[in-house]
């Protein structure tokens, strides 16, 4: 989860001025947690005070959404997703953006297996993103997430992705010059999930992320994911990474860290 969180504050400052490189500073004063870092947590809350059941998951993912939401309102949240924040009864919309990937890695820390995984992603995802390839996306990112947590090689991962859900026959270099901002699922999580297939270390995964373009403190956030199951997650980007968090969500991921990564 942490991997996630720091990918999206890296990426923050790039988002609208991407960097087709992966030579900056990792972290500056430009840069922020996001909508990707809050509903993250959101995420988190409601798996630590949840069963395994998906709807009572359900209801939960609404619950703390929304409070977490209204709480950090000017967090770069999409429209339609604004208005989902405040409605008394929000409703699904069908939406593949990736917003229902970014904030889901925290699902892949509570299953006991991919089938699991795949349910409780599910649970999550369809109170917003219930369009297919919404609820693909997010599938996509949480299964690869668990099998990077639980040992699967590269290799594996990648032939998974492809066999379920897409094709990465290209590589991050052939991409680079010509991709442009996507915040679809089908545009942005084949993308992020190739960048931690080609890093060398954790770093190197949210560095190839970023240089990628588009729309950079997503694709980092899910990249970061993946490759912070994956590598681990060094304790000085850590340690910079809680600086720009807000004492209720480092306490949400004291919990979680505590309770559902040991």
């Amino acid at each position: 989860m942490i991997g996630a969180i720091i990918g999206d504050i890296v990426g923050s400052r790039f988002e609208r001025r991407n960097c087709k490189s992966k030579d900056f500073e990792l972290f500056t004063k430009q840069c922020s947690f996001t909508d990707d870092s809050a509903m993250t947590f959101a995420v988190a809350k409601a798996l630590l005070r949840s069963s395994k059941d998906p709807d009572e998951l359900s209801k939960n993912a609404v619950k703390y959404m929304q409070e977490i939401g209204l709480k950090y309102p000017n967090c770069g949240y999409g429209q339609i997703f604004w208005l989902w924040l405040h409605k008394k009864n929000p409703k699904p919309y069908n939406s593949f953006g990736n917003g229902a990937a970014m904030r889901i890695s925290p699902v892949a820390y509570v299953s006991d297996s991919l089938e699991q995984c795949a349910l409780l992603s599910a649970a999550v995802t369809k109170v917003s993103h219930n369009h297919p390839e919404g609820m693909k996306g997010a599938e996509a990112v949480a299964v690869a997430t668990w099998a990077a947590l639980h040992g699967m090689s590269k290799s594996e991962i990648q032939a998974m992705v492809e066999e379920r859900y897409y094709i990465l026959n290209f590589t991050i270099d052939e991409l680079r010059p010509h991709y442009r901002f996507d915040v679809s699922c089908q545009g942005s999580v084949p993308q992020a999930i190739k960048a931690f297939l080609e890093s060398s270390d954790f770093e190197d995964a949210i560095r190839l992320a970023v240089s990628l373009g588009g729309d950079s403190d997503t694709i980092a956030a899910i990249t970061g994911g993946i490759a912070g199951a994956y590598y681990g997650v060094p304790d000085n980007l850590v340690a910079q990474a809680i600086k720009y968090l807000p004492e209720d969500l480092n306490e949400i991921l004291e919990e979680f860290g505590r309770t559902c990564c040991l």
